[in-house]
């Protein structure tokens, strides 16, 4: 079980403003040769943000709600973790608008023979709180007092910046994954894959609906697999860029998670990650599209170096646009790092 702390000392309405979550990673969490996966990561980031953000959302009286995620910004996986290390996945809430609250979490593992720790993973990650009485129904936040009117401003242009991403992914996600007969190695087709999962009550809140952090895990674990099956080696999670949750998914329904190459670059794959979701029990509504998430993995060695990667072979027009799309992607993140690299003062 999971131990959660709260710091003393935090700025806060009613309740302290941040946690942690500690857990030993165990052979479990992990691959073949011992790396942690990216999910077990993702799912324990989400963790932590449910919680401080549904206790915020029910800090003051009213109607009592739960916090759904609705979005993750760009993760990046700075150092992989291994099995035996310990994960400090530590949550402060840095936004709140009228309806969401944006939640930064950084990842620590900390090797418990040295002492020795490193940041692993930031990520930025935006709940809604949704009525108990009515899940369809969203709710105020209660507001947040900032330390300084320049953190107020600078959470208002993320969450205008994201509000905006997500509309748009929405109306990109019509698009549904065909399996191919006998594909030709290292195309898209070739390393394709598809896990069908019935979601259990294990998987779900106490309110019936699925876990963000299961769902992520579930689309980690499909990347990965296109990942292996594309180069054959060893496949570690690099990034995930924005994952956006379009819907909920409930209790009983059966959820499809669907992956596919889109780009590679010398040393890196990027993945489409698409879930789409089908209420089987309920006949009156369709299958619908869930969520959605471009996943960036990385070829490494025994030694835990990083390895060329085969160069994705792409076939139809639509391919070749995701291909140029992936690409473009991929080059404004490194002009972004560079930028970083440049600004960072010189030791």
């Amino acid at each position: 079980m999971p131990l959660l702390r709260f710091p003393l000392g935090l700025i806060s309405s009613t309740i302290a403003m941040a946690s942690q979550l500690c857990r030993i990673m165990r052979p479990d969490d992990a691959n073949i040769v011992g790396n942690v996966h990216g999910g077990t990561i993702l799912k324990m980031i989400e963790e932590a943000g449910a919680i401080i953000s549904t206790r915020h959302c029910n800090s003051q009286k009213g109607e009592t709600c739960v916090a759904a995620l609705a979005r993750v910004e760009r993760t990046d996986f700075l150092s992989p973790m291994c099995i035996g290390e310990v994960a400090h996945v530590s949550a402060e809430i840095t936004y709140t608008s009228k309806h969401s609250v944006e939640v930064q979490v950084t990842v620590m593992s900390e090797n418990i023979l040295t002492g020795a720790r490193r940041v692993t993973n930031k990520a930025a990650l935006w709940y809604v709180p949704l009525s108990l009485k009515n899940v369809d129904r969203v709710l105020e936040v209660p507001p947040l007092v900032y330390a300084r009117k320049e953190q107020e401003e600078e959470g208002r242009k993320r969450y205008e910046a994201q509000k905006l991403e997500r509309m748009e992914t929405k109306w990109k996600n019509g698009d549904i994954m065909q399996p191919s007969i006998n594909p030709e190695p290292y195309t898209v087709s070739y390393s394709q894959s598809t896990l069908i999962h019935l979601v259990g009550p294990s998987d779900c809140t106490l309110h019936g609906f699925v876990h963000g952090g299961v769902t992520m895990k579930l689309m980690d674990e499909v990347a990965g697999i296109v990942a292996a099956r594309h180069c054959k080696t060893n496949v570690v999670t690099a990034s995930v860029d924005a994952i956006n949750f379009h819907d909920k998914i409930q209790k009983g329904c059966v959820i499809t998670i669907s992956g596919r190459m889109t780009f590679t670059s010398n040393k890196s794959m990027e993945i489409e990650v698409l879930v789409d979701a089908d209420p089987v029990t309920l006949h009156s509504q369709e299958r619908y599209r869930a969520a959605s998430a471009f996943v960036t993995y990385v070829s490494l060695s025994k030694e835990g170096k990083t390895l060329a990667v085969p160069q994705l072979l792409v076939e139809t027009e639509e391919e070749k646009k995701r291909f140029e799309e992936g690409k473009s992607r991929y080059l404004q993140m490194k002009a972004k790092r560079q930028a970083q690299i440049d600004a960072a003062p010189q030791k």
